[in-house]
């Protein structure tokens, strides 16, 4: 079986209250100050698919895995390849 890289773009909406003066002070306050605002709620409107491509072999998959997730470069391949999705055809 071959395996294919398919990126994806998931798309949220999310609201958040704020009071301010003025609704474009309401606005740069999201833009601007996310890292301290409270979420009000979020809700996810859709994936679409950005790419797919066909891996050339296992050492482009390691080295995409290492590449992506830096902070898990230390685990075996085992582990590594155990993040593959496999469809079952005899379903």
């Amino acid at each position: 079986m071959k395996r294919y890289m398919v990126e994806t773009v998931s798309i949220f909406r999310h609201r958040y209250v704020v009071e301010a003066k003025e609704s474009d002070h309401a606005c740069d306050e999201v833009v601007c100050g996310k890292e301290t605002l409270k979420e009000f709620s979020q809700y996810h409107v859709d994936e679409n698919i950005w790419s797919v491509s066909e891996l050339e072999d296992d050492q482009e998959y390691l080295e995409m895995f290492d590449m992506d997730n830096e902070y898990l470069k230390e685990w075996n391949n085992e582990k590594k390849f155990s993040f593959v999705n496999k469809i079952n055809y005899e379903e």
